[in-house]
């Protein structure tokens, strides 16, 4: 479906182009240009945080054209790969309004439209830059989903052809990156929690009015309130009209129900698991390899985690994803140790491993309310679960290790060697 939905826009952009091209478009004085904002769609994780895009209407011209810079083809090579290491290019597609609004309508988002004060000049010069950049050569851009989106393209395009400048009101609340994140996934905990993992502490820092409009309602609030400030200290509203287009549809557009398997209930069963696994290695229940199965999982996954984490960190042009203090207990060295648990020889690696990570998480834990990040309170839980096994194996190693050094030490005295 998302294939079919990339054609058919590429299809009507390319026909709105020759269309274009057969002649130079005058905009009439009265052609109106708007700023559509869409609300959160449920049915993917990237739709969660609404859309805007600029329509462009002119009875006398025939030009009913919506700019939408947040197309993406999800069916390119290496995909996911690309996402990753901040790669993803999106480009700038043109939708009949009658489209958009069909598309929107089905999909149960509420649309609301604000018309705006340009004057005939600026509506031209903002057309004509539009049409340029929604040619084949021109339309794609390396997308960043805090400085550079769907939401802050249209707002920069509108500026730039701007004569005057753009006064927006004050930000009303302290808020970080992250704050504007977790409000867009307040319904959706996994989704909010494996972002707060990918995201580092440079998403905490307060950020100011304009860096809150990569949230498409945040743009939307901040028109609706700005002014045109000219040269002669007159000033005028940026919005001259708002008017609801599409209402929210419940029926179509609703995240469900809320489940009960969110993180933090995830991490007290872990952590509870955890502990019976401890306790039956401990005092040796029975001799089954189910704590070396489950710490296999358990720091194969923590390392899974970790990997992902180092590419966001070191390889990826994200932004806020270095420093990252997650990695203290997501790290790519417990992939390896994983895998090592099962590697005779290497028993001497797998204690220092242990000690080490027993140690290093011990300090996190301490320090983990002085950390400059935001971190979520499973957090805590998590880790604790991969100190417990890491404290745990080290103890038994190094009790292992001592026997063993007893015993040779016994058989070396015996043989006479040591007289």
């Amino acid at each position: 479906m998302k294939k079919i939905n990339f054609t058919i826009m590429l299809l009507i952009t390319l026909f709105f182009i020759s269309n274009q091209a057969k002649s130079q478009i005058t905009l009439h004085e009265d052609a109106e240009v708007s700023l559509l904002t869409a609300s959160p769609w449920n049915g993917a994780v990237y739709a969660l945080f609404g859309h805007t895009a600029i329509y462009i209407h002119d009875d006398s011209t025939g030009v009913d054209a919506v700019f939408n810079y947040g197309y993406f083809d999800p069916t390119q090579p290496n995909f996911i790969y690309n996402f990753i290491r901040g790669k993803t290019d999106y480009i700038l597609g043109v939708d009949f309004y009658d489209q958009f609004i069909a598309e929107y309508s089905y999909k149960g988002q509420k649309v609301t439209k604000q018309i705006l004060n340009l004057s005939a000049a600026e509506k031209q010069q903002l057309y004509n830059a539009l049409y340029i950049n929604s040619l084949p050569e021109n339309r794609g851009y390396r997308y960043n989903y805090f400085y550079d989106n769907c939401a802050t393209r249209p707002r920069d395009m509108i500026e730039k052809y701007s004569k005057s400048q753009i006064i927006y009101p004050e930000t009303s609340k302290e808020q970080t990156y992250r704050d504007l994140v977790h409000e867009c996934l307040i319904d959706y905990p996994w989704f909010e929690f494996g972002i707060d993992l990918l995201i580092g502490s440079d998403a905490d820092r307060i950020i100011n009015v304009r860096e809150k409009m990569f949230i498409p309602s945040y743009l939307m609030d901040s028109f609706e309130g700005a002014l045109f400030q000219s040269n002669d200290s007159a000033s005028n509203n940026l919005v001259g009209n708002t008017e609801i287009l599409l209402e929210h549809n419940a029926e179509r557009n609703n995240p469900g129900k809320k489940t009960f398997f969110t993180p933090l209930v995830a991490a007290l069963f872990l952590l509870l698991l955890t502990i019976f696994v401890s306790i039956n290695q401990i005092y040796k229940l029975n001799k089954s390899r189910i704590p070396r199965i489950f710490d296999t999982i358990l720091f194969g996954i923590a390392g899974a985690a970790g990997t992902i984490i180092f590419v966001l960190m070191y390889f990826s042009e994200h932004p806020a994803t270095n420093p990252n203090w997650n990695f203290a207990w997501l790290n790519i060295f417990a992939l390896f140790a994983a895998i090592l648990f099962w590697v005779k020889p290497a028993k001497n690696i797998v204690y220092f491993y242990h000690f080490i990570n027993f140690v290093v998480l011990t300090l996190f834990l301490l320090s983990w309310w002085f950390l400059p990040q935001h971190l979520p309170y499973e957090t805590i839980l998590f880790s604790l679960c991969l100190w417990g096994r890491s404290g745990v194996n080290a103890l038994l190693l190094n009790k292992k290790r001592r026997v063993n050094s007893r015993f040779t030490s016994s058989r070396y005295m015996k043989a006479g060697w040591g007289q």
